[in-house]
Protein backbone atom coordinates (compact mmCIF):
# COMPACT_ATOMS: atom_id res chain seq x y z
CA UNK A 1 0.00 0.00 0.00
CA UNK A 2 1.72 3.17 -1.23
CA UNK A 3 -0.89 5.80 -0.12
CA UNK A 4 0.45 9.32 -0.53
CA UNK A 5 3.70 8.64 1.26
CA UNK A 6 5.88 9.76 -1.65
CA UNK A 7 3.79 12.80 -2.69
CA UNK A 8 6.29 15.31 -1.28
CA UNK A 9 9.39 16.51 -3.12
CA UNK A 10 11.24 17.48 0.04
CA UNK A 11 12.00 15.15 2.94
CA UNK A 12 13.73 15.72 6.25
CA UNK A 13 15.57 12.75 7.70
CA UNK A 14 16.39 12.61 11.39
CA UNK A 15 18.67 9.83 12.64
CA UNK A 16 17.77 8.36 16.02
CA UNK A 17 21.07 8.00 17.86
CA UNK A 18 20.92 5.16 20.38
CA UNK A 19 24.21 3.66 21.53
CA UNK A 20 22.49 0.62 23.04
CA UNK A 21 20.83 -0.55 19.83
CA UNK A 22 22.43 -2.31 16.89
CA UNK A 23 19.88 -1.13 14.33
CA UNK A 24 19.96 2.23 12.58
CA UNK A 25 16.66 4.11 12.71
CA UNK A 26 15.57 7.39 11.15
CA UNK A 27 12.42 9.50 11.38
CA UNK A 28 11.01 10.94 8.14
CA UNK A 29 9.28 14.31 7.82
CA UNK A 30 7.61 15.91 4.80
CA UNK A 31 8.18 19.44 3.49
CA UNK A 32 5.85 20.87 6.18
CA UNK A 33 7.78 19.23 9.00
CA UNK A 34 5.07 16.62 9.63
CA UNK A 35 6.31 13.20 10.73
CA UNK A 36 5.21 10.75 8.01
CA UNK A 37 7.05 7.62 9.05
CA UNK A 38 10.37 6.01 9.82
CA UNK A 39 13.23 4.02 8.36
CA UNK A 40 14.08 0.98 10.47
CA UNK A 41 16.91 -1.50 10.09
CA UNK A 42 16.02 -5.14 10.64
CA UNK A 43 18.70 -7.44 12.04
CA UNK A 44 18.53 -11.09 13.04
CA UNK A 45 20.31 -12.15 16.24
CA UNK A 46 23.16 -13.66 14.22
CA UNK A 47 23.66 -10.39 12.36
CA UNK A 48 23.84 -8.47 15.64
CA UNK A 49 26.61 -10.80 16.81
CA UNK A 50 28.50 -10.42 13.54
CA UNK A 51 28.38 -6.63 13.86
CA UNK A 52 30.45 -6.95 17.05
CA UNK A 53 33.28 -8.88 15.40
CA UNK A 54 33.25 -7.91 11.71
CA UNK A 55 33.50 -4.64 9.82
CA UNK A 56 29.92 -3.35 9.42
CA UNK A 57 30.74 -2.04 5.92
CA UNK A 58 30.86 -5.62 4.58
CA UNK A 59 27.74 -6.98 6.29
CA UNK A 60 24.30 -7.37 4.69
CA UNK A 61 21.53 -5.01 5.76
CA UNK A 62 17.80 -4.52 5.33
CA UNK A 63 16.02 -1.21 5.88
CA UNK A 64 12.26 -0.76 5.82
CA UNK A 65 10.60 2.59 5.10
CA UNK A 66 7.28 2.57 6.96
CA UNK A 67 4.42 5.01 7.29
CA UNK A 68 2.90 5.96 10.65
CA UNK A 69 0.59 2.94 10.54
CA UNK A 70 3.52 0.57 10.14
CA UNK A 71 2.84 -0.19 6.46
CA UNK A 72 6.04 -0.89 4.51
CA UNK A 73 6.38 1.67 1.71
CA UNK A 74 9.78 0.53 0.44
CA UNK A 75 12.73 -1.68 1.40
CA UNK A 76 16.45 -1.15 0.92
CA UNK A 77 18.66 -4.24 1.04
CA UNK A 78 22.29 -5.17 0.50
CA UNK A 79 24.01 -8.54 0.54
CA UNK A 80 27.56 -9.26 1.65
CA UNK A 81 29.97 -6.77 0.13
CA UNK A 82 33.76 -6.75 0.07
CA UNK A 83 34.41 -3.61 -1.96
CA UNK A 84 31.69 -1.38 -3.41
CA UNK A 85 28.07 -1.75 -2.35
CA UNK A 86 25.26 -2.91 -4.61
CA UNK A 87 21.89 -2.18 -3.04
CA UNK A 88 18.39 -3.24 -4.14
CA UNK A 89 15.28 -1.11 -3.59
CA UNK A 90 11.72 -2.46 -3.72
CA UNK A 91 8.40 -0.68 -3.26
CA UNK A 92 5.71 -1.63 -0.74
CA UNK A 93 4.44 -4.37 -3.06
CA UNK A 94 7.90 -5.98 -3.33
CA UNK A 95 8.31 -4.68 -6.91
CA UNK A 96 11.91 -3.73 -7.70
CA UNK A 97 12.18 0.05 -7.97
CA UNK A 98 15.87 0.03 -8.75
CA UNK A 99 19.41 -0.70 -7.66
CA UNK A 100 22.24 1.46 -6.36
CA UNK A 101 25.87 0.84 -7.22
CA UNK A 102 28.61 2.66 -5.36
CA UNK A 103 31.61 3.93 -7.31
CA UNK A 104 34.90 4.76 -5.67
CA UNK A 105 36.06 8.35 -5.98
CA UNK A 106 38.62 9.76 -3.59
CA UNK A 107 36.72 11.84 -0.98
CA UNK A 108 33.85 12.23 -3.46
CA UNK A 109 31.68 9.13 -3.27
CA UNK A 110 29.34 8.49 -6.16
CA UNK A 111 26.20 6.37 -6.13
CA UNK A 112 24.67 5.38 -9.48
CA UNK A 113 20.93 4.64 -9.43
CA UNK A 114 19.44 2.23 -11.98
CA UNK A 115 15.82 1.33 -12.67
CA UNK A 116 14.56 -2.26 -12.71
CA UNK A 117 15.78 -2.63 -16.32
CA UNK A 118 19.34 -1.63 -15.33
CA UNK A 119 19.00 1.74 -17.09
CA UNK A 120 20.73 4.59 -15.27
CA UNK A 121 18.18 7.09 -13.96
CA UNK A 122 20.30 9.20 -11.63
CA UNK A 123 23.53 9.57 -9.73
CA UNK A 124 24.35 11.10 -6.38
CA UNK A 125 27.75 12.72 -6.05
CA UNK A 126 29.29 15.19 -3.64
CA UNK A 127 31.41 15.94 -0.63
CA UNK A 128 30.82 13.62 2.31
CA UNK A 129 32.75 15.85 4.72
CA UNK A 130 30.53 18.87 4.07
CA UNK A 131 27.56 16.52 3.52
CA UNK A 132 26.47 18.28 0.35
CA UNK A 133 25.40 16.08 -2.54
CA UNK A 134 23.95 16.75 -5.97
CA UNK A 135 21.36 14.43 -7.47
CA UNK A 136 21.84 14.35 -11.24
CA UNK A 137 19.85 12.62 -13.97
CA UNK A 138 21.42 10.36 -16.62
CA UNK A 139 22.31 13.49 -18.63
CA UNK A 140 24.10 15.06 -15.62
CA UNK A 141 21.35 17.66 -15.15
CA UNK A 142 20.48 18.57 -11.55
CA UNK A 143 17.25 17.01 -10.29
CA UNK A 144 17.76 17.43 -6.56
CA UNK A 145 20.10 17.72 -3.62
CA UNK A 146 21.00 16.35 -0.20
CA UNK A 147 22.17 18.86 2.37
CA UNK A 148 22.48 19.59 6.06
CA UNK A 149 21.94 23.29 5.37
CA UNK A 150 18.49 24.80 5.14
CA UNK A 151 16.62 27.83 6.43
CA UNK A 152 13.14 28.62 7.69
CA UNK A 153 11.00 26.76 10.17
CA UNK A 154 12.83 23.48 9.69
CA UNK A 155 16.04 25.06 10.95
CA UNK A 156 14.33 25.55 14.30
CA UNK A 157 13.34 21.90 14.49
CA UNK A 158 16.55 20.27 13.27
CA UNK A 159 19.82 21.39 14.77
CA UNK A 160 21.86 18.17 15.01
CA UNK A 161 24.50 17.06 12.50
CA UNK A 162 22.63 13.75 12.12
CA UNK A 163 19.74 15.40 10.30
CA UNK A 164 19.53 16.31 6.64
CA UNK A 165 17.19 17.36 3.85
CA UNK A 166 16.55 15.55 0.55
CA UNK A 167 14.96 17.73 -2.15
CA UNK A 168 13.79 16.44 -5.54
CA UNK A 169 12.64 18.49 -8.53
CA UNK A 170 8.87 18.63 -8.91
CA UNK A 171 8.99 17.11 -12.41
CA UNK A 172 9.89 13.72 -10.93
CA UNK A 173 6.41 12.21 -11.02
CA UNK A 174 7.07 8.49 -11.49
CA UNK A 175 6.60 6.82 -8.12
CA UNK A 176 9.17 4.04 -8.61
CA UNK A 177 11.77 6.57 -9.75
CA UNK A 178 11.10 8.76 -6.72
CA UNK A 179 11.28 5.73 -4.40
CA UNK A 180 14.62 4.70 -5.90
CA UNK A 181 16.16 8.17 -5.62
CA UNK A 182 14.86 8.91 -2.11
CA UNK A 183 15.94 5.46 -0.88
CA UNK A 184 19.39 6.06 -2.33
CA UNK A 185 19.68 9.33 -0.42
CA UNK A 186 18.74 7.58 2.83
CA UNK A 187 21.21 4.78 2.14
CA UNK A 188 24.17 7.13 1.67
CA UNK A 189 24.14 8.10 5.34
CA UNK A 190 24.45 4.52 6.53
CA UNK A 191 26.91 3.31 3.88
CA UNK A 192 29.32 6.21 4.34
CA UNK A 193 29.22 6.04 8.14
CA UNK A 194 29.91 2.29 8.09
CA UNK A 195 32.83 2.73 5.72
CA UNK A 196 34.66 5.19 8.00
Amino acid sequence: MQSNFFRSNSYFIDENVNFFKFENTYQLYDDLGVNIGAVCQKLAIGQKLLRMILNKAMLPFLLEIKDLDGNVQATISRGWTFWMSKITITDGNAITAGTIKQKFKFFKPEFIIFDSNEQEIAKITGDWKAWNFDILDANSMSIGSISKKWAGAMQEIFTSADKYNVTLNSEIKDNLRKIAILSSAITIDMVLKESK
